[in-house]
């Protein structure tokens, strides 16, 4: 099992008690008459507050491990758990409540709604966890004015740049106070300056709110955004 060490700017971590924990986690898929190991024998502990970037090319299985920490995936073997509890023997009912409330995320394509605004795209991501319309519009305000977006809140996608775009993503993602924020490629879209705003926004967002943000990314440039690195290769983690 990896050890937790010390990083500049930040305690040690060994001592507390890790939201995941990954045990012999194997994802295997069959195409053909062949067997693909996406993710192979994986052994983590990832700590609340992290930042953690998973590096790796394409095919390396870094965004099979990301839709099992996210409770998209099963695994083939193995376990995941997250905050005590292992997510392949939970139902879908539990599943679904943890992906709404606990982990929120962050896609390369932002997958904003293009019809709805902004503050729409952000509010509707609180109306299964309840709540008034009036507290999901004020949430929704507060967390646009987080991201630098205030005066963007009624603006359709289409007239916001990439750049706005993913941090009207990340607001959204936040919406439910989620403990965890999965990161796939989120600057694979934007130029370098918008990727610079998104990774100080995720670096605060662990370093003043205490959520676990986990990125992953083929990205030199992204994965220094991380004060702990892992790298991915054929579905093992080498580092």
């Amino acid at each position: 099992m990896e050890t937790v060490t010390e990083t500049a700017g930040e305690e040690l971590v060994a001592d507390r008690q890790p939201l995941y924990r990954l045990e012999g986690v194997d994802r295997y898929f069959r195409v053909g008459s062949a067997e693909v190991r996406a993710v192979d024998n994986v052994d983590l502990e990832l700590y609340p507050g992290e930042l953690v970037a998973i590096e790796g090319p394409s095919g390396s299985g870094k965004s099979t491990m990301l839709q099992l920490l996210g409770a998209l995936d099963r695994p083939t073997r193995g376990s995941v758990v997250f905050d005590g509890r292992d997510l392949s023997k939970l139902g879908e009912t539990e599943l679904t409540s943890i992906r709404a409330r606990d982990i929120g995320f962050v896609f390369q394509a932002f997958n904003l709604i293009p019809t709805l605004t902004a503050s729409e795209n952000v509010e509707l991501a609180m109306v299964p966890v309840g709540g008034s319309k009036a507290e999901r519009r004020e949430r929704a305000a507060t967390l646009l004015a987080q991201v630098g977006l205030s005066e963007r809140a009624r603006h359709l996608p289409s007239l916001l740049s990439g750049g706005e775009q993913q941090r009207v993503a990340i607001a959204r993602a936040m919406a439910n106070r989620p403990r965890v924020i999965l990161a796939d490629e989120p600057t694979g879209n934007l130029d370098s300056r918008s990727a610079g705003e998104i990774g100080a926004i995720l670096r605060s967002l662990a370093a003043d709110q205490g959520v676990t943000v986990i990125v992953v990314t083929h990205s030199e440039a992204v994965a220094a955004w991380a004060a702990r690195r892992l790298a991915m290769r054929d579905g093992q983690l080498t580092g």
